[in-house]
C-alpha cells in the first residue's frame, strides 16, 4: 500500500511538472510560430501518433472499437474536436501571447469551477447548493484579481485574461455537451479522433486568420513543438488516465491547482517572467472557490483516505468524469 501511494504521488508530481512546464513551451514557441498554426502543428504530431496506436489496437484486438461507427459517435467526436481541441486551443494560444505562463495557467485553472454551471443547465439531476454557488462566485472574483483591469492594462494583460477566460468557458460548455452524447467509443479512440478533427479545425482557422505564412522556427521553437506534442499531450495523457484509474477523479483533478504553481516557477526560472502579487492572490482566491465548490467531494476523499481497507483504489469517487475535458488544455 505504501509503495502504491509513493507511486501515485510521484505520478501526480510528474504530471504537474509536465503540464506546468508546457506553458513555458507555449511561450517559447509563440516567439516563432503564429499562435493558431502552432496549436495546429502540435496536434498534427500528437494525433498522428495516437491514431496510429488506436488503429494498431483495432487490428490486434477484435473487441476494440478503433473508429466512430454511429451518428452519435461522430457527433461526439465532431463537437469535442471542434471545441475542446479546436476553438479552445486557438483561444489559449492567442491569449497566451499577452500574459505570462503563470497568469495563463491560473486563469485556466478556473475550468473545473465553470463546468458545473453548464452541467446545471444542460445535464439532468444536477444541482448546486449555496456553498457551491459561493465557490463559483469566489473563483470568478479570483479571475478579476488576476486580470487587474485598469485603463493601462486594457491592451495587454486584461485582453489575454479575457481570451483565456473565454477558452475556459468554451472548454466547460464542450465538456458538458460531449458528456450528454453517450457513446461506446473507448476513451483512447475518442481522444484520437477528436485530436484529428481539432488539428484540421485549427489549420482552417489559421489559414482564415493569417493565410499560410512562411515560418523559420528556431531550434528552441521546434524543441517546444516536440515537447508539447509528445510529452505534454501524449505522455501527460497516459499518466493522467493511469492515475485516474488508481486514485479516482476527485484526487487526480487536483493537479489543476498544482499546475499554476509549477508554471509560474518555470516561467520565472526559464523565461525571467515576473511573479506579481495579483497573480498569487488571484490563484489563492480561485483555489478557495474550488475548495468551496468541491467541499463535499474533498471531504469524502479525506474520509476514504483514512479508511483504505474499506474501498478499492478509485472507488471513492462517485463524481462524473468528463474525459474529454480535463486532459488537453495545456
Amino acid at each position: 500500500m505504501n509503495l502504491s501511494r509513493y507511486r501515485n504521488a510521484a505520478s501526480f508530481l510528474l504530471l504537474a511538472i509536465i503540464w506546468g512546464s508546457s506553458f513555458v513551451a507555449i511561450e517559447t514557441g509563440l516567439r516563432a510560430f503564429p499562435p493558431v498554426l502552432f496549436a495546429a502543428l502540435r496536434y498534427d504530431v500528437a494525433s498522428a501518433v495516437l491514431l496510429a496506436v488506436v488503429v494498431g489496437l483495432g487490428f490486434r484486438r477484435d473487441d476494440f472499437q478503433w473508429r466512430p461507427t454511429t451518428r452519435t459517435d461522430w457527433a461526439n467526436v465532431a463537437v469535442g474536436g471542434v471545441f475542446l481541441f479546436g476553438l479552445y486551443l486557438a483561444l489559449v494560444f492567442i491569449g497566451q501571447q499577452y500574459v505570462t505562463s503563470g497568469v495563463g495557467s491560473v486563469v485556466l485553472s478556473l475550468k473545473p469551477v465553470v463546468t458545473p454551471l453548464f452541467a446545471l443547465a444542460l445535464l439532468p439531476n444536477e444541482r448546486l447548493d449555496a456553498l457551491e454557488i459561493a465557490g463559483v462566485l469566489v473563483a470568478l472574483v479570483g479571475v478579476v484579481v488576476v486580470a487587474n483591469p485598469s485603463p493601462t492594462s486594457l491592451g495587454g494583460t486584461a485582453v489575454g485574461v479575457g481570451l483565456l477566460f473565454a477558452a475556459a468557458v468554451v472548454f466547460a460548455l464542450a465538456s458538458v455537451l460531449t458528456q450528454r452524447m453517450w457513446t461506446t467509443l473507448p476513451t483512447l479512440t475518442q481522444q484520437a479522433w477528436m485530436m484529428v478533427v481539432g488539428a484540421l479545425f485549427l489549420h482552417v482557422t489559421s489559414g482564415a486568420l493569417r493565410g499560410w505564412p512562411t515560418v523559420s522556427p528556431s531550434p528552441m521553437a521546434l524543441a517546444s513543438l516536440v515537447y508539447l506534442a509528445f510529452v505534454a499531450s501524449l505522455a501527460g495523457y497516459f499518466i493522467y488516465f493511469d492515475l485516474l484509474g488508481r486514485v479516482g477523479a476527485n484526487e487526480v483533478n487536483l493537479v489543476n491547482y498544482v499546475v499554476p504553481v509549477v508554471a509560474t516557477l518555470f516561467g520565472w526560472l526559464l523565461l525571467g517572467e515576473p511573479i506579481t502579487g495579483n497573480t498569487i492572490l488571484g490563484f489563492l482566491v480561485i483555489l478557495a472557490g474550488f475548495v468551496l465548490l468541491k467541499w463535499a467531494a474533498l471531504k469524502r476523499g479525506v474520509v476514504a483516505a483514512r479508511r483504505p481497507s474499506r474501498s478499492l483504489p478509485g472507488a471513492s469517487s462517485s463524481e462524473t468524469v468528463v474525459v474529454a475535458g480535463n486532459v488537453y488544455y495545456r
